[in-house]
Formats: structure tokens, sequence, C-alpha cells
């Protein structure tokens, strides 16, 4: 993947990134934390304009964001309720969504702020946030001030790192499978709960 990256850096530029980042945020397997550090090393080296490629990865990940924030405003909270009722559907129930759904009404800036600096998170976090409608204009401004600060935190690694710019990954990338790791336990927690909720809700009725 990184021979990949390198030549879409080096023959778009900032560009290149700019449209890496988007990817990333659309597909989280790509991993942000080698592509900024290589921009950011690239900068250095001059085969990168060093003024627009923080503003590309930026607008990259604000793009890209959106098209997920997209996709869970076209599910929508409400229909995504009603599927939580049928019985096939065992990632959550419509209790539970309601409590994500009340959370995330108290405090989704905070979330969404936050999240952008988490690995893999970062790009999830905009699903919800179009399911509860955030507005547009709110959702877009934290999106941008969260990647902002992370996109600027690992070009600026891999521009003091120079020609060590990978070594970025092997710090963040534990960090990144852990979240993967935590992530698919969540996900296989829900769908046990519920199932044993299902399961005790059935045995009560045959009662």
């Amino acid at each position: 993947m990184a021979d990949w990256i390198f030549s879409i850096v080096d023959r778009l530029g900032a560009a290149g990134v700019g449209f890496l980042i988007f990817l990333e945020n659309v597909i989280p397997p790509i991993p942000s934390e080698l592509i900024l550090p290589l921009a950011g090393f690239r900068a250095r080296t001059g085969a990168v304009d060093a003024f627009w490629v923080w503003p590309a990865a930026t607008a990259g990940s604000v793009l890209g964001a959106l098209v997920l924030y997209g996709v869970g405003a076209w599910l929508g909270y409400e229909r995504l309720h009603h599927l939580a009722g049928k019985k096939w559907f065992v990632l959550s129930s419509q209790k539970d969504l309601e409590k994500g759904y009340a959370l995330f009404e108290r405090h989704g800036g905070k979330i969404v702020l936050l999240a952008r600096c988490v690995p893999l998170i970062r790009s999830l976090v905009s699903i919800p946030a179009g399911l509860a409608r955030m507005p547009l204009w709110r959702f877009t401004l934290l999106t941008t001030l969260g990647s902002a600060v992370w996109n600027g935190l690992f070009i600026g690694l891999g521009w003091v790192l120079g020609e060590n710019w990978d070594q970025v990954e092997g710090y963040v990338d534990p960090v990144s499978k852990v979240m993967l790791v935590v992530g698919v336990l969540v996900v296989v927690w829900l769908v046990l709960r519920r199932i044993r909720a299902r399961s005790a809700y059935q045995g009560q009725h045959r009662r």
C-alpha cells in the first residue's frame, strides 16, 4: 500500500493527499497515519507544495465525512428505529438506539470534535451525526476543526522526522488495531445481548 500512496502523492501533489484522505474517511482501513507523515516529508523535500498540503488534507477529510453524514441522514433515525424493532435486526434494540440518540443529542458536538482525533472512530462518527440530523453547518465546522488538528499534527511529524516519517505509523498502528478490536467486541456484545434478551422474552411468553 505504501508504494501506491507514494505514487499518488508524487504524481498529484497536495491534491493527491486530499484525495487519499478523502478515501481514508470513506474507507477507514486506508491509514491517514501513513498518508499524512509521508505528505509532511514530501513537503519538506519540495515534492509537495508545503502551503497547500494541509488545506488539501483537511478538505479531503471534510468531503469524506460529508459522504458518511449523507449515508446516516439518508438512513434516518426513524427508519433505523423501525429496523431495530425487527426480530432479525440484532445490532441494537430500539431502547439502546434511543439511549444512543439521546446521548448524541446532548453531547453530539463534543463527540464529533473529539472523535476526529481517534483512529477509526474519526470516520465512523459521521454516520450517527447524520442519523441525528446534526445541523450541517455545525457538523462541517466541527469536522473541519478536528480534522485540521489531526492532519496538522501528523503532517508536522512527517516534516520533523524527515526520512524517518514512517516511524509515525509504527507508534499509531497499535492504537488503531486496539480500536478495531474494541469495535468488533462491542458489536459482538450488542448482538449477543440482543439475542439473549429476545430468547428471554420468548421464554417468558411460552410459560
